[in-house]
């Protein structure tokens, strides 16, 4: 499946419109303003709360958990000590933990599992907010990987906004 993910210009906090390859408005990621480390609410459009993202503090490099149902469902952290690619663990519970791998200067990346692509992201250059493009491959969680994507953008461009 395939997704266009837009960070919102004139909003409190940091907020993102997730659209279908049909350019349907599929989810909506709510940033809290004025909380002490990112907190994101991940919904579909009905409101209802998907996945909750929230920034984990003090911790040993830029560190997030995704929870589901009230459960942790991932934690996605920054690896530390890469030369001009960055690289992020996604936890999940079990032994498959995808990871996502990029290039700073390219501004793409993917996630792998077991060596295997299975999702893409390209960000787009010319436009007035961060934009990128996301293809999911069948079978894959979109929910966690989505919510992985807006968790890279915060680490990634962690001084925009503040």
């Amino acid at each position: 499946m395939r997704y266009v993910m837009k960070q919102k210009v004139f909003s409190w906090g940091d907020d993102f419109v997730i659209r279908d390859e049909h350019g349907n408005d599929a989810y909506l990621v709510d940033g809290k303003a004025f909380s002490w480390g990112d907190k994101l609410s991940f919904q579909d459009m009905q409101g209802r709360e998907l996945a909750f993202i929230s920034q984990k503090l003090l911790n040993w490099g830029p560190t997030y958990e995704i929870h589901r149902d009230g459960r942790l469902a991932a934690v996605v952290k920054k690896k530390l000590f890469t030369f001009l690619r960055c690289q992020f663990s996604i936890d999940v519970p079990g032994p498959d933990d995808p990871v996502a791998l990029g290039d700073f200067l390219q501004h793409e990346y993917a996630f792998e599992l077991h060596g295997r692509p299975i999702a893409t992201v390209s960000k787009q250059w010319f436009s007035w907010s961060d934009t990128y493009g996301i293809e999911i491959a069948a079978g894959q969680d979109d929910v966690l990987l989505l919510a992985s994507c807006v968790v890279i953008d915060l680490v990634c461009h962690d001084n925009r906004n503040h």
